[in-house]
């Protein structure tokens, strides 16, 4: 591996999983979508066998993109030092062609937590996660990408929305975006946002990469619907719908699909790579 890999292409990538590496490596031959991968970099915080063996011949064939889950940079004691310190190893190694990880925090005093938790978005927050985020990029050596939270709650007293917190952090650290089109929907479900006023008020020049996916939701009675961001189903017509919006503000990005339960067989998780895919060559043809 000479280098750092050029940036995925503004084309449509896929979650990697174990089960599709041979599937992944039969696409880069045939020069078919997906036209890059991403990776939860956790999975691959051992030092050799047969993970490391394939994840090397996808790096040589294809650029890869390290979507982490644990850095937990809302904490208030900060960012986990050694997953961090993993993280930096494990990109030293592949040279990725793009970091990132989500605006939450899931460990407490040395506990670590399932999921990626909210945070009241204030004066306070914005100090201490351009902190957290500067000391990652610093370690690092390169910028990273911070992903818009996908919220089951918010807080009283918060003093920010969440495009303007994202837009500050964003400009004060120099870190880029990623949106997750998805979370936007999850939002509203749960929080009342509207997405199209969300993606209508967004600075695309921050935006390094977008995610999509799926959701489930949960009826809790007496008309309370709770949105559970899980991955485990098909891209919504309303996602795609919200997608195509987004690519016409900001134009083409890397689209990557995430699926991470209730996982089908390849050919239907390519049809909806393809799907993306095909969205984002009508415009990059457009443009040239």
């Amino acid at each position: 591996m000479d280098g750092v890999p050029p940036l995925p292409p503004k084309r449509a990538g896929l979650g990697l999983k174990p089960a599709f590496f041979e599937a992944v490596m039969d696409c880069a031959a045939r020069g078919a979508a997906p036209t890059w991968v991403e990776v939860h970099p956790q999975n691959y915080f051992m030092d050799g066998g047969p993970m490391h063996r394939w994840l090397a011949q996808i790096r040589d064939a294809l650029p890869v993109s390290f979507h982490s889950v644990g850095l937990s940079m809302g904490d208030p004691g900060g960012v986990n030092r050694a997953e961090l310190d993993q993280l930096v190893s494990l990109c030293d190694r592949y040279q990725p062609a793009l970091v990132s990880d989500h605006l939450s925090w899931s460990s407490l005093g040395g506990e670590q937590f399932p999921d990626l938790l909210p945070f009241p978005m204030t004066d306070q927050t914005l100090d201490h996660f351009a902190d957290q985020v500067d000391l990652v990029q610093e370690k690092l050596g390169r910028p990273m990408l911070v992903e818009n939270p996908s919220r089951m709650t918010a807080f009283q007293g918060d003093t920010y929305g969440e495009v303007d917190f994202l837009h500050a952090l964003a400009r004060r650290t120099g870190c880029g975006l990623l949106m997750d089109v998805n979370n936007l929907l999850v939002s509203r479900t749960n929080l009342g946002i509207d997405p199209n006023d969300y993606v209508g008020a967004l600075d695309g020049s921050l935006i390094g990469e977008i995610h999509i996916a799926g959701h489930s939701v949960e009826d809790h009675g007496n008309g309370e619907m709770l949105a559970v961001d899980d991955h485990g189903s098909p891209v919504s017509e309303e996602c795609w719908t919200l997608l195509d919006r987004l690519l016409d503000r900001i134009g083409p990005r890397p689209v990557l699909l995430e699926r991470d339960n209730d996982i089908p067989d390849f050919d239907e998780l390519l049809g909806e790579a393809e799907r993306a895919d095909a969205m984002l060559t009508r415009r990059l043809a457009y443009v040239a």
